[in-house]
């Protein structure tokens, strides 16, 4: 499932908010990646390149990237979508396995134009993998957004990607595909329509929260209160804890939440599960070609809170799920 609300308002910082919703744990850590690491398509294409940036990532089972951010400003959304269709693997084109998707961008872009223009230049495919956690082959999309306000959506339906580009799109959940869902967000008051505004938890009723409230945040007056106005709206868009429902036995909630100030490149975390909410300022971590990569083990229960950028510890670096794997 998963909600993605982007504000960009002169004057004030960029900031992104997305949940995390899924109906199990995704075993979720923090990285800190740095720049000059070595990288390959994780399908045994031809597709390989050194990282440009250093990132910051939030990692499903230290196997791939879901959510995560660059030292550019560059950062991406890994968010379900039913109705996604890769199309059949062509070794012919370029392709990058879906647990790579995202950290290709984070690794050789700054900006979404940048990532877009790359997308339609090389008509590169996306090859799914098994989640590790279910076995299960994901459906997803991307949502990228940058520190110069710009936002994009990619979404793969029938074998190729589709991209919605434009500074406008600050809102994405999951079914149904992007244009459809900017159509049906019209009918409810506020928003161009006379429908009361919805209240449950289906994908297109977030959306229009999302809208709505993402559209009416108050002023500003600092990043941390940009911050706290961007957590203000994906609390309304989550998924509360509840046990399955007939016909829906893997229903999703709201495991974690994300805010990102892109302006200042501070990532802000918190579980749904632990009372701490912590941050990542990018810009103080050591990012420098030949640095170790560096992992905030949050799996263990480690009890931290507040500026945990210096918490990191030395890891290996982060082996990516790949199709021979």
């Amino acid at each position: 499932m998963c909600t993605r609300v982007m504000r960009s308002v002169p004057g004030e910082p960029i900031v992104v908010g997305r949940n995390m919703d899924y109906h199990c744990d995704t075993g979720t850590n923090l990285w800190v990646l740095p720049r000059g690491v070595d990288r390959t398509d994780g399908v045994g294409g031809s597709l390989a390149w050194t990282a440009k940036y250093g990132s910051l990532i939030a990692s499903g089972y230290d196997l791939m990237s879901v959510d995560g951010l660059n030292e550019a400003g560059l950062a991406g959304h890994i968010l379900w979508l039913t109705e996604s269709d890769y199309g059949t693997y062509d070794a012919a084109r370029p392709a990058l396995s879906m647990a790579v998707w995202l950290q290709y961008f984070l690794d050789t872009c700054a900006t979404v134009a940048e990532a877009v223009a790359w997308i339609e230049a090389t008509d590169v495919q996306v090859v799914p993998l098994a989640d590790p956690g279910t076995g299960r082959v994901p459906a997803v999309h991307l949502a990228l957004d940058d520190a110069t306000g710009d936002s994009a959506i990619v979404e793969y339906l029938d074998g190729k990607a589709r991209v919605w580009h434009d500074r406008g799109y600050a809102v994405m959940t999951n079914s149904p595909p992007y244009g459809e869902q900017l159509e049906l967000v019209k009918r409810f008051a506020g928003l161009g329509g006379a429908d009361v505004l919805p209240g449950t938890t289906l994908a297109a009723d977030r959306f229009a929260r999302a809208t709505y409230y993402g559209e009416r945040l108050p002023p500003a007056a600092s990043p941390v209160d940009a911050v706290a106005g961007m957590f203000s709206v994906i609390r309304n868009a989550a998924q509360p804890f509840r046990i399955p429902e007939d016909g829906k036995p893997e229903v999703s909630q709201t495991i974690w939440q994300t805010v990102t100030d892109l302006t200042n490149l501070r990532y802000v975390f918190a579980s749904t599960t632990r009372p701490n909410v912590i941050w990542v300022d990018l810009g103080s971590a050591d990012l420098a070609e030949g640095a170790s990569a560096r992992r905030l083990d949050l799996v263990s229960g480690g009890d931290f809170v507040g500026n945990v950028t210096t918490e990191f510890v030395d890891s290996a670096p982060m082996q990516f799920l790949t199709l021979a794997s």
